[in-house]
């Protein structure tokens, strides 16, 4: 164990935030830490980082927090750079410092090795140790790192050069971010990590984190990112946590099932008193009985009693409306349409049909929002033109608007959208405001109190109540809890008119859309199908793409590689999987040869990742960056195949060791 709270509280005044709190920190654990807003999830980080003390009395020995050791934590607090002229590769190769001085003494041996004499053994000795210390500390990859972290996060690399100061803020978050992620703390505190990433930089993060060292706890909104990276989860409600097994997903199936049984235990546990009760009151004066009563009272009385089950805390919205009025078949029709501000960022053409949902995905900077602000002509086309369809009217949802924008803070959410509505009666604006769960006490509330979400929340309101026939909606779960985004991928899924959004959140994606607008490097593209399916269509032609250029490599030439891919197109990278067999006892030759062939594709591809890890480590390709990127994408597409050929050889003998 790495790290424990012992019954920890924690007040802010007289308001209780979470109280008697046990939390473990185990190994290599990925966990996640779920809740409503404003539960607590952040000030429990803030715990574990040293940044404020525990609220328990200092008589309290019960209570505490106990470290294996000496463990370095990693916490991205409020960014302040102190030498903005500094660039950003200096900034960042503060982070190994150690390695340095290690290069440093390691140079300062070789020099004096030649005059060295009798000192010679003992110099050499400590050369041979601090190459030992290097390997530890990756020293002779850190640089290489680096360079591809950054590029990661979206920068390119010529970046590296410019002074922190001329990045924005956002950018800069991203910068301490980078220091945080190379700087490997035995223990990584992320609060929403995925906050202003493009989907591309998710993914990678996934990845990163997953196969991280050390343990990491994650305060994330983002559900997709913790199902794929989480393994504990702890929920805070009603200022108590709870420790689960698994994901995301895992801790919202087990919290059903466990309120399940618990209502069934209490209720049969209750039904069991009253009958005791009952019984009880009906002889206890019958002299024959007293003694059976008096047993029966202890039996109650001893009874361990089943705590009422509480309700699962979903305050949140509901609200649900239909178009004012149904628009033509063909909602938008784009063509050709160059984005931009002082140079086009994208060309776009897509088509828009009624009751579409279409998410707009794709790295940032591409021009996702410049498309929705251009089709709502608050910026112009740099070229080709747009057509929106017969009774087509607009909403639009701009988050970063909804978030900052000067409207006056002294004014209640009721007067700000009355100010907007003011023909509506005061009972008619707080019944609109109730559906989005602003109460009769939070109409009264400033905007300059409200959290993003509630901000959120208001111009959803505001927006919803004309009633529209098209949504354009930018970033719209965005500062929302997760029973917030629940609560508008109900009400979106239950609406009958035409909606086109940018988001990051693939959990809502998932939900929501059913056709995809991307923006890659090669162009955008439309597909019209789910997310689902278009996640596994990209799948296949990464892996695709993977194993072609990984038999190619291997053979020499490109004809062996595409004599391949005629039967079997994947290559190296995908498992065959033979047709269902109806009589598995007949079958057990067959199941091996299928074990023993996955066992050579296994093989086969873990000896193409050595052959990529050595392309990875040439010096000769050390500046060659666009080519250390692609052997990366290469390398992760292989392992991710080795994962799941993996997993079809342990099924496949599974199966096998059921028919013995």
């Amino acid at each position: 164990m790495r790290y424990q709270i012992r019954h920890a509280l924690i007040q802010y005044g007289a308001e209780t935030i979470i109280e008697d709190t046990n939390f473990e920190i185990h190994d290599r654990e990925k966990i996640a830490v779920v809740g409503r807003n404003g539960c607590g999830k952040t000030t429990l980080l803030k715990l574990i980082a040293g940044d404020i003390e525990m609220s328990n009395s200092s008589s309290d020995e019960s209570c505490g927090i106990v470290m294996q050791g000496k463990q370095s934590i990693g916490f991205l607090k409020q960014i302040s750079f102190p030498d903005t002229e500094i660039s950003v590769e200096d900034e960042i190769k503060k982070v190994f410092s150690e390695v340095f001085a290690v290069r440093r003494r390691m140079t300062e041996i070789e020099q004096s090795l030649e005059f060295a004499g009798d000192d010679s053994d003992r110099l050499l000795n400590e050369y041979s140790n601090l190459q030992k210390q290097n390997e530890a500390l990756e020293g002779d990859s850190c640089e290489r790192e680096m360079e591809i972290m950054f590029q990661k996060f979206g920068f390119n690399l010529e970046d590296i050069k410019r002074p922190i100061g001329t990045f924005s803020g956002g950018q800069q978050t991203k910068i301490a971010f980078i220091k945080l992620l190379l700087s490997k703390p035995d223990i990584l505190l992320l609060d929403e990590p995925t906050n202003h990433l493009d989907l591309p930089t998710i993914e990678w993060l996934e990845g990163y984190l997953k196969n991280y060292k050390n343990a990491v706890v994650i305060v994330s909104h983002d559900r997709a990112f913790l199902d794929r990276v989480t393994t504990v989860t702890y929920e805070i409600e009603y200022h108590r946590i709870t420790r689960y097994a698994g994901n995301y997903s895992a801790f919202v199936r087990q919290k059903e099932e466990a309120l399940a049984k618990q209502e069934k235990d209490y209720e049969a546990q209750q039904a069991e008193i009253k009958r005791l009760n009952e019984w009880i009151e009906k002889w206890k004066n019958t002299p024959t009985k007293v003694t059976a009563a008096r047993s029966k009272k202890k039996v109650i009385e001893h009874m361990v009693l089943i705590e009422k089950p509480r309700k699962f805390d979903t305050t949140t919205f509901k609200a649900y409306f239909s178009p004012y009025q149904v628009s033509y078949s063909e909602v938008l029709n784009v063509k050709k349409l160059k984005i931009g501000y002082d140079r086009e960022l994208s060309e776009v053409s897509f088509k828009l049909m009624r009751g579409e949902r279409l998410a707009i995905i794709g790295e940032n900077g591409k021009g996702k929002s410049t498309l929705l602000k251009t089709i709502m002509g608050l910026i112009p086309a740099l070229g080709g033109d747009f057509i929106i369809g017969n009774n087509v009217d607009l909403g639009y949802f701009d988050q970063q608007y909804a978030v900052v924008n000067d409207e006056d803070p002294n004014q209640t959410v009721l007067e700000n959208f009355w100010e907007m509505y003011p023909k509506l009666t005061n009972n008619e604006v707080r019944s609109t405001l109730g559906a989005f769960a602003f109460s009769q006490e939070e109409v009264e509330k400033e905007l300059g109190q409200l959290s993003g979400g509630e901000r959120v929340r208001l111009a959803l309101c505001k927006m919803f109540y004309t009633r529209p026939n098209l949504l354009i909606l930018d970033e719209p779960t965005n500062h929302m809890d997760i029973l917030g985004k629940e609560s508008l991928e109900q009400m979106l899924k239950t609406y009958t008119g035409t909606v086109l959004f940018v988001s990051h959140d693939r959990y809502f994606i998932d939900q929501i859309a059913t056709g995809i607008l991307d923006f890659t490097d090669k162009g955008v593209i439309q597909y019209n199908c789910t997310y689902k399916e278009y996640l596994e269509e990209r799948t296949k032609k990464e892996a695709y793409v993977a194993s072609k250029n990984g038999n190619a490599k291997s053979s020499g030439t490109g004809n062996a590689s595409a004599q391949k891919s005629d039967t079997d197109p994947n290559g190296l990278g995908t498992p065959t999987t033979p047709a269902p067999v109806k009589n598995p006892g007949k079958n057990r030759a067959g199941m091996e040869r299928k074990i023993q062939k996955l066992n050579e594709q296994l093989q086969a591809n873990d000896e193409h990742i050595d052959e990529l890890k050595e392309q990875l480590a040439d010096p000769e390709l050390s500046s060659d960056y666009e080519k250390l990127m692609e052997i990366q994408k290469e390398i992760e597409a292989a392992e991710s195949l080795s994962e799941d050929l993996l997993n079809q050889i342990l099924e496949t003998e599974e199966e096998l060791e059921q028919q013995a």
